[in-house]
């Protein structure tokens, strides 16, 4: 039958990326703005990366744009990069518009053409730590953990993990509440102040562990943002220049 057919080219191909996935030099939590930037520039450069995202479809907040309008704006010093990216775009009151779904279409092509494996449906719920260092996640399927199945997970070794799940800083929680990090309470929206605390804050918050976009705000207590999407950007090409410098 062409449906076995079809169903076995499925799962052969499912876990052989998975099982490729297993040890990774850098595993990215959350397909947003931030953490497929990351997840492209450290892919081009050869590393070993993958995208966990807990969600049916990749990409964050970009689609809705703001309000739903399906536009979203960057800094102008993000032209080259959408250039790069073969990324269409407008030039408006010195800023950049883009068409959300155009963006985040073209961010995850491009990060998955140069190499980086994304898995959607699959939920971190916790990490892995060794000799007082974050050095992998523990997964499971994001419907599962949603409905509070007991089923256990399996484990994905990390040299590095990114945490770029937004607003909740899901992974730097995970410490948070057994005491290793402090987070502090996300300020109201200031676009100005915003853009550059996420740039600026982006880095390793416990050894091995690195935070990246919204949730620089939700760990430091920076202001969030709205449709605003050029410090995301930014703060996941920042996040993907510190691991390669300490990859090597």
């Amino acid at each position: 039958m062409k449906d076995v057919l079809i169903s076995r080219l499925i799962v052969e191909r499912y876990f052989e990326k998975l099982r490729n996935s297993l040890e990774l030099d850098v595993a990215i939590v959350g397909a947003g703005p931030s953490g497929l930037t990351a997840a492209y520039e450290l892919a081009k450069k050869g590393f070993r990366v993958a995208v966990f995202e807990e969600r049916n479809v990749p990409g964050g907040g970009i689609w809705g744009g703001g309000m739903m309008f399906n536009e979203i704006v960057l800094e102008k010093e993000l032209e080259d990069f959408l250039k790069e990216l073969e990324i269409n775009y407008t030039l408006r009151e010195d800023h950049i518009v883009v068409d959300s779904v155009h963006f985040a279409s073209g961010l995850l092509y491009r990060a998955t053409k140069a190499g980086a494996l994304l898995f959607n449906n699959v939920s971190v719920e916790d990490v892995a730590v060794q000799n007082d260092r974050v050095c992998g996640v523990v997964v499971n399927w994001g419907p599962t953990v949603r409905l509070g199945l007991h089923v256990d997970p399996i484990t994905i070794k990390a040299s590095f993990t990114v945490d770029g799940t937004g607003h909740p800083a899901n992974v730097v929680s995970l410490l948070a509440k057994r005491g290793l990090v402090e987070m502090k309470t996300e300020f109201p929206m200031d676009a100005d102040e915003a853009e550059k605390f996420v740039v600026e804050n982006t880095g390793e918050i416990f050894p091995g562990l690195l935070v990246s976009g919204m949730a620089v705000c939700a760990v430091y207590g920076g202001p969030r943002m709205g449709p605003i999407f050029g410090g995301m950007v930014l703060s996941g090409q920042k996040v993907a220049k510190l691991i390669s410098e300490r990859l090597g």
